[in-house]
């Protein structure tokens, strides 16, 4: 396909999910494993890593922007984003290993090495990310087009987040032969080489079709003036921040839930195992529930349920695993109907945005978005990690039945409410499904003057 509009090769589709599964090997193991990584086998408190999270992830959300104007002012015979999957492919899987590396120093020296090596991981995260997420957007001009590569691109992230949390725990055990530190290297170092060669193969098959008009003229300035101007990013910037801030509480609960509240750290792997089946199918059914109610209302009823599924396990016994395993299976399942419609939405946004001024700025917008992502991810992770600390959390410990309390809490009613949060923003989301196909007609007769595809 040369032109903007109409079905994208399926190659083109599969190769570009390939990337998302890559960065997903590092992402799942940084909400699933990293603060229990961090506290149980590199040897930080609780309140260390909770406080490592938020500095660390609030300044490296502040670089999502930066990269965005860098990315949109990229200019390389292959485009302005795709060049950026090839350059930070290797850098990517080194950091990855080193992050997840028990150097054998004194306490503070491995303080410090925690600190650089998780900063180095969220920058290098944020250079490739931004970029491959802006590609969604400029890939194709069909709206609907747009979502089936987001759904492709979840497709393969929750792929990635069903091999990491439902095999990375035994691959740790295995691999290490009874040292978890050494077992966590060898699991990261193996993801991290397959997503190098993935990173490659998504740079290779992927092209951008949509260019922003040759005589646009913008500036830092009128870019960021922009965005404060275009409501439904700002309505999509709070749905994103309350959006991972449950999902960084969530992921990063249900490992010492398992090991402490259930008392079966196996259970971990069966748990997201099924959870995460039923993921995939919501994702695939996707595209089709889209077309047929639009994105914001999937979006909307998909965080109502999953936040209200979240909250009904506070009410069941820890050790009630048919039960658990079953309301996770609902859970997943809802939530992954709505899997691929952030990504496509960030699109629409941009779309927004040019309709209106008649400028485009498809990587500020989606890194003004993926900014959203970072807080969320910061403020969850210090959250989860403060409250464990609260509720007298020792690691490697048994633990008061205070303690049992606040995870068991953490994992359902305060992930529970930060979904429910995002459904509450999704409600002044201003474009509708009528709406979106109006500004993509638009814009397709706009750029006829002077779109063309780079090579």
């Amino acid at each position: 396909m040369n032109g903007t509009n109409g079905r994208l090769p399926f190659a083109e589709k599969f190769g570009y999910g390939l990337g998302d599964m890559a960065a997903n090997f590092v992402f799942q193991a940084m909400m699933a494993l990293q603060l229990n990584f961090y506290t149980d086998t590199f040897g930080l408190t609780p309140a260390q890593a909770g406080t490592m999270f938020l500095v660390v992830g609030l300044g490296a959300a502040v670089f999502n922007p930066v990269m965005g104007v860098i990315a949109d002012r990229t200019k390389t015979r292959w485009g302005r984003f795709r060049p950026w999957l090839l350059w930070t492919a290797v850098p990517f899987g080194v950091i990855g290993i080193l992050t997840f590396t028990t150097p054998d120093l004194s306490a503070p020296a491995k303080l410090m090495y925690a600190w650089v090596t998780y900063l180095l991981l969220r920058l290098v995260y944020t250079m490739n990310n931004v970029p491959y997420a802006a590609l969604t957007g400029v890939m194709t001009a069909d709206p609907n087009e747009r979502t089936s590569i987001a759904s492709y691109r979840q497709l393969f992230a929750n792929s990635a987040g069903f091999i990491v949390q439902s095999l990375a725990i035994p691959m740790v055990v295995f691999l290490g032969r009874g040292s978890n530190a050494r077992g966590y290297q060898l699991t990261m170092g193996l993801f991290s080489v397959i997503g190098v060669a993935m990173f490659l193969i998504a740079f290779s098959v992927t092209r951008e079709r949509i260019q922003p008009d040759p005589q646009q003229k913008t500036s830092v300035g009128q870019d960021l003036a922009d965005l404060m101007k275009n409501g439904p990013w700002i309505a999509l910037f709070l749905v994103t921040t309350f959006y991972f801030i449950a999902l960084m509480i969530r992921g990063s609960m249900m490992l010492p839930y398992f090991i402490y509240c259930a008392g079966n750290k196996l259970l971990f792997s069966w748990f997201n195992g099924f959870g995460l089946t039923a993921l995939l199918i919501g994702v695939a059914c996707s595209t089709a529930l889209t077309k047929r109610i639009g994105k914001r209302t999937l979006f909307f009823w998909s965080m109502l349920l999953t936040g209200i599924f979240c909250i009904l396990l506070f009410f069941l016994p820890a050790t009630a695993t048919v039960p658990i395993i079953t309301l996770e299976v609902l859970r997943q399942f809802v939530y992954g109907c709505s899997g691929p419609v952030l990504w496509a939405m960030m699109g629409d946004v941009a779309d927004f945005g040019e309709w209106k001024t008649g400028r485009r700025a498809t990587a500020t917008v989606t890194a003004a978005v993926v900014f959203a992502l970072w807080i969320g991810l910061a403020l969850g992770g210090a959250i989860a990690g403060w409250l464990l600390s609260f509720y007298g959390y020792q690691p490697n410990a048994e633990q008061t039945a205070h303690a049992l309390l606040g995870i068991r809490l953490i994992a359902s009613v305060y992930a529970g409410a930060a979904f429910l949060a995002a459904a509450v923003c999704l409600l002044f989301y201003g474009i509708s499904m009528k709406l979106n196909l109006t500004i993509s007609h638009d814009l397709t007769e706009r750029r006829k003057g002077y779109s063309s595809p780079a090579s």
